[in-house]
């Protein structure tokens, strides 16, 4: 299993964001996240500055969301929605998503039961209850 560190994920997302600028060609796993990038002009100026980016690791301003933490959600929600992993979350993303009429709107919502679902497993010491994140996904495309 892959797991990069925070300056790594740093790194990658502020490349992402400094080909697609340079009008240079992406990989796939860049272009999704490219996507996303997209989604999200607010993050622009901290993506165009890695050394920033690097430096700011671990420095949590009140009131203000991690974009790094922010896309790295979405690029998950993505490729668990592309192989179906957990199993039954890319029709709970998608039910959400025909709810909302958004998909960007469906994956701010499905993180809320993922950050949940991380923090629990982490609290407990158990493995991710992927069953509780679908379910709770499911939850969300059901209510009004």
């Amino acid at each position: 299993m892959f797991s990069p560190s925070q300056a790594d994920v740093r790194r990658f997302f502020c490349s992402v964001y400094a080909k697609a600028l340079a009008g240079q060609p992406l990989e796939a796993i860049e272009t999704i996240a490219n996507l996303w990038i997209d989604e999200h002009p607010e993050y622009h100026a901290e993506l165009a500055d890695v050394d920033a980016a690097l430096l700011a690791m671990g420095q949590a301003e009140e009131g203000k969301s991690n974009p790094f933490l922010h896309l790295s959600m979405h690029l998950s929600i993505s490729e668990q929605c592309s192989i179906d992993q957990p199993r039954g979350i890319r029709q709970a993303v998608e039910l959400l998503t025909h709810r909302r009429n958004s998909l960007h709107a469906a994956h701010h919502e499905a993180m809320e039961c993922l950050g949940k679902m991380i923090w629990e497993s982490q609290r407990a010491g158990r493995p991710p209850d992927g069953e509780a994140y679908i379910a709770c996904v499911q939850h969300h495309a059901t209510r009004d």
